[in-house]
């Protein structure tokens, strides 16, 4: 049953657009569950949604979150999609499936004072002390993917027009604008890097020492590393900063439409989830601003 595997990962990959970390991780999905039933069924046309039950039932069983169980079946259900639309199957048999309840999980975005304290002397002080206070300076700055700083180029830096083009989620391209004070640093990180891979043909503006891109766990543990010595906080990682600079732009007052745009961000509905966190910020302003208000009452 495994046959479809490698178009599947091309569909993916070649129309979807999904990044390769998101398809070979959809992959693994899919071939857990093709081998949990390839003992009682040898053709995927023979697959119904009772023996996709039974996966469940054995997920559930395995102690799995129902977050990481629908994580798992958002994985079959884009493989049986691909097998429909090319008609190597005649019916959807998760059609109708209806996905298990969850806890809504608030992630709780580093502090204004927390970020406050990053300063460019709590690195080491040589190139790759330098690329790190970059790295966690252009997370906070722009608020982009792990992915999308992981594959951003040095072409599509343009320091003379102060801005950024990403490549964000399904290759959709957007310009990020960039703030004078980053620019200085972005051009002195330039300089340093040249100096750093004299010989390098590496189109990628940031390198690990061996010349080669970075991955998704050097950057993650360069977060998590970090910010141990910054914050008590439970979570920390890029998305966590994606999302501490979410809620500090409108907090200060940013137009939610604005930092959709900055942040790709394909509807609004998925810019929304920062308003939450900023509620205690607008109870404040309420506070502050409302003429009928008392500071003996309670608020919301």
């Amino acid at each position: 049953m495994e046959n479809y595997i490698t178009q599947y990962q091309d569909y993916l990959l070649k129309e979807k657009h999904f990044s390769l970390h998101t398809v070979n991780a959809y992959v693994k999905d899919v071939k857990s569950f093709l081998d949990f039933i390839e003992k009682s069924i040898s053709e995927v046309s023979e697959i119904t949604y009772q023996d996709i039950r039974k996966w469940l039932v054995h997920l559930s069983l395995q102690n799995l979150s129902n977050n990481s169980i629908n994580r798992k079946v958002a994985s079959l259900k884009n493989y049986f999609k691909f097998l429909y639309i090319t008609k190597t199957i005649l019916t959807f048999p998760l059609e109708g499936h209806k996905s298990l309840r969850t806890k809504k999980v608030l992630q709780v975005p580093f502090s204004e004072q927390e970020m406050k304290t990053i300063e460019r002397s709590d690195f080491q002080n040589d190139f790759f002390g330098f690329q790190e206070y970059v790295i966690i300076s252009l997370f906070y700055a722009l608020g982009i993917r792990k992915s999308e700083l992981i594959n951003l180029q040095i072409e599509n830096v343009d320091l003379n027009r102060q801005e950024i083009k990403v490549l964000g989620k399904r290759s959709k391209e957007r310009i990020v604008p960039l703030i004078s004070e980053l620019s200085s640093i972005l051009d002195e990180f330039l300089i340093e890097r040249n100096k750093q891979f004299p010989s390098s043909y590496a189109k990628n503006f940031f390198l690990l020492k061996n010349g080669e891109i970075l991955n998704q766990t050097f950057v993650y543990r360069l977060i998590n590393n970090y910010f141990r010595g910054v914050t008590s906080k439970g979570k920390k990682s890029p998305h966590v900063l994606r999302h501490t600079f979410a809620t500090h732009m409108l907090n200060a007052g940013a137009n939610l439409n604005t930092i959709k745009e900055i942040l790709g961000h394909a509807s609004l509905s998925s810019t929304q989830i920062y308003t939450h966190t900023s509620l205690a910020e607008l109870k404040k302003t309420y506070a502050s601003a409302h003429p009928r208000f008392r500071k003996d009452d309670d608020v919301l």
